[in-house]
């Protein structure tokens, strides 16, 4: 009897979890599409956005906000909205592997997957950067 309680309460969960997912996906495009926007028209003002944060230390702003794990690409999207300016790089996405190559390594953040072919990265809550 308890355990028809947990499988409906697992599959209550999971079909959250999908649906949440799908919230993210519809709010992420959204997000774009209103940063395209907002980097078209500043523009057409004569205003050009800036971030003037180091690669490095943008990947962690973002990483640290996103909650969910994010692959480089959606990080390199992300850091656009954010209006970091991506064009003094020969290769961005080469860049930003590199960037999260050295994060992990020391264990800023996490290395994962979101499916096969997929790497993903997602912030490491439990990192205390070292004191000098």
């Amino acid at each position: 009897m308890a355990t028809e309680h947990y499988k409906k309460a697992l599959e209550a969960a999971i079909a959250e979890f999908e649906s949440l997912g799908e919230q993210r996906r519809a709010i992420d495009k959204r997000l774009s599409e209103v940063s395209e926007s907002i980097n078209s028209l500043s523009r057409l003002c004569g205003l050009t956005p800036n971030v003037s944060v180091g690669l490095t230390d943008g990947c962690r702003l973002v990483l640290r906000n996103g909650g969910l794990p994010m692959t480089p690409i959606e990080i390199r999207d992300r850091l656009a909205a954010f209006g970091f300016d991506m064009t003094k790089y020969a290769n961005d996405l080469s860049a930003i592997h590199t960037v999260l190559k050295r994060l992990n390594h020391a264990g800023e953040i996490k290395f994962t997957t979101r499916g096969p072919g997929k790497p993903a990265y997602v912030w490491n809550h439990q990192f205390t950067a070292p004191t000098v």
